[in-house]
């Protein structure tokens, strides 16, 4: 089979279940950027005014936190798939060493989906005479045989979108002037987080106005705490 080109189509080149793990990092990886860094330079603002002092903690703060998270979701998802794969193991040795067993265990799960017992066995059989590890795989672990989560993608995902999240901060604390600079920026993060709680929450089919209750509530905590503490120090 030849490779596909670089110009197909995405869904072509990622398996649904790909792109939504995709998606999920980018998501979370722009909003902890936005608070993340959001606390850090508000919290520099109240301790000083210096604009070259918060635009350098403000972007340490997002370097640093962009290779934390793209090198965290690389190893979350590496162990995610070496977990897959291991149980693609387990499981093809517990067809070869005890098929009935597996027919049976395929057979019950058709039955509490409904099937009446004799057209249970009879799906569960047909099943695994064609595809026995794919269709046993995928009704015990929920895994798709061969598609596995590359755990590039949700890091470069994860570490892009975190230092696009973050520069909404930083670019809001150094172009709004005194004495707006502190409370403009928290205002600019609170409705960034409005947007990306929602995305999150509809992505996860949550209810969406819980997720962005949540997500800028935990904004302002960071930044309110940040921001004492910066000006108790400052």
């Amino acid at each position: 089979m030849k490779a596909l080109s670089a110009s197909a189509p995405l869904e072509h080149r990622f398996h649904l279940s790909e792109r939504l793990n995709i998606i999920r990092a980018g998501v979370l990886g722009a909003n902890d950027g936005i608070i993340s860094v959001a606390g850090i330079v508000v919290g520099v603002a109240s301790a000083h005014q210096n604009q070259y002092t918060i635009f350098l903690a403000g972007i340490s703060g997002m370097l640093a936190g962009a290779f934390s998270m793209g090198g965290g979701e690389y190893v979350s998802v590496s162990t995610q798939r070496d977990t897959q794969k291991s149980m693609m193991r387990l499981q093809k040795e517990a067809i070869q060493n005890e098929y009935d067993a597996e027919v049976s265990s395929l057979q019950r799960t058709y039955e509490s989906k409904g099937l009446p017992t004799p057209l249970a066995h009879q799906v569960a059989s047909a099943f695994m005479q064609k595809d026995s590890l794919d269709i046993t795989l995928r009704e015990k672990y929920n895994i798709e045989l061969h598609h596995y989560f590359n755990p590039w993608h949700a890091a470069f995902s994860s570490f892009f979108s975190f230092m696009l999240g973050s520069l909404l901060p930083i670019i809001a604390i150094l172009a709004i002037p005194y004495p707006f600079k502190v409370s403009g920026t928290i205002g600019s993060i609170v409705l960034a987080l409005i947007a990306t709680g929602y995305t999150s929450a509809s992505l996860g089919h949550a209810n969406r106005l819980k997720g962005v209750l949540r997500n800028v509530l935990t904004g302002v905590l960071t930044m309110v705490v940040t921001y004492l503490i910066g000006g108790s120090i400052g």
